[in-house]
């Protein structure tokens, strides 16, 4: 492997998130390529002139000889069959993930005995399309894209990876695996099941309801609208940390449901919200500066500094 920021790059799955990587890696530059695993999908994307293809050995074949950097941009299911496939035919390349949990796809690396240079990544974007056509190589604009920094991370493997993040637009949290998980259940994951419970309860007030609906409900219920396999896919993954999170969100509604029943007032529940939200409008990321890949203890130290707010914006 080399360590070279404009390396090349090949991603597995060009559906919202992958091929919104494919698109702002080509734009900074990198010699990129994909696979995806619908040939309609890849027609779509090879009509925009990039190289998309539904042969898989085809395109690990090419990452081997090239040394690049895989992206896995498939959901969960499948991840196994695409992580066989790497192992088949590009098992010395660098690995990444742009999934939205990272213990389970590293175990999953763990298994297909590929977890040695691979790296999880997650970028915190998105919107609630998928599909190659809600691509963007803007997506990435200005966004946390969660990098691991477990124990035993590849030096030169967490370079490229946060190159690549950082030549996408984003900026680079560290983390440890098990943390970001427990972090997107609260910031992530939960939001998505608020909304289809409160997508329900909008729909089960009829037309009425729906008429007078307007920006409140519109903005809680915007990630509804995501297809119901891809949020299981996003949510069922990270279940024991989303259900103790859950859980967490139950006792505070029900907290507002006792008051609401034996006072007529929801509580302490608005000035705890806007508190809430107050603290994450006045949230700062702070410039990491004086930590980088290879010093001592670097990865503990990143870890430490990503859990305090810190992030990369440069290598």
């Amino acid at each position: 492997m080399t360590g070279h920021p404009k390396a090349a790059v090949c991603v597995l799955g060009t559906g919202l998130i992958g091929g919104s990587v494919l698109r702002a890696a080509a734009a900074a530059g990198y010699d990129v390529w994909g696979f995806n695993r619908s040939e309609a999908g890849a027609k779509a994307a090879r009509e925009d002139d990039f190289d998309v293809i539904s042969d898989i050995e085809a395109v690990l074949r090419r990452a081997a000889r090239e040394d690049a950097l895989i992206v896995v941009g498939v959901p969960m299911p499948a991840l196994d069959t695409i992580l066989s496939d790497v192992k088949s035919f590009a098992p010395d390349c660098a690995l990444t993930d742009v999934v939205s949990v990272k213990a389970p796809v590293a175990a999953a690396m763990r298994r297909h005995e590929l977890a040695g240079r691979y790296v999880g990544g997650h970028p915190m974007a998105g919107t609630s399309e998928s599909g190659w056509a809600a691509s963007s190589p803007d997506l990435f604009q200005r966004a946390a894209w969660a990098v691991s920094v477990d124990p035993g991370v590849h030096e030169v493997a967490f370079d490229r990876v946060a190159r690549l993040a950082l030549d996408c637009g984003s900026v680079v949290v560290p983390v440890l695996s098990e943390e970001h998980d427990r972090a997107v259940a609260r910031i992530s994951h939960l939001p998505h099941m608020l909304a289809e419970a409160l997508a329900i309860q909008g729909t089960n007030g009829g037309p009425l309801a729906l008429g007078l609906a307007a920006g409140s409900f519109r903005d809680g219920t915007r990630v509804a609208a995501t297809a119901p396999d891809l949020v299981r896919a996003i949510c069922d993954p990270n279940a024991t940390a989303l259900l103790e999170v859950l859980e967490d969100a139950l006792r505070v509604l029900e907290g507002a449901r006792d008051s609401l029943r034996d006072s007529g007032t929801i509580g302490l529940l608005a000035d705890a919200g806007h508190d809430g939200r107050v603290d994450f409008e006045d949230n700062e990321r702070w410039a990491i500066t004086d930590v980088r890949p290879g010093d001592q203890d670097w990865a503990a130290r990143l870890a430490d500094a990503g859990r305090r707010g810190g992030v990369i914006e440069s290598l």
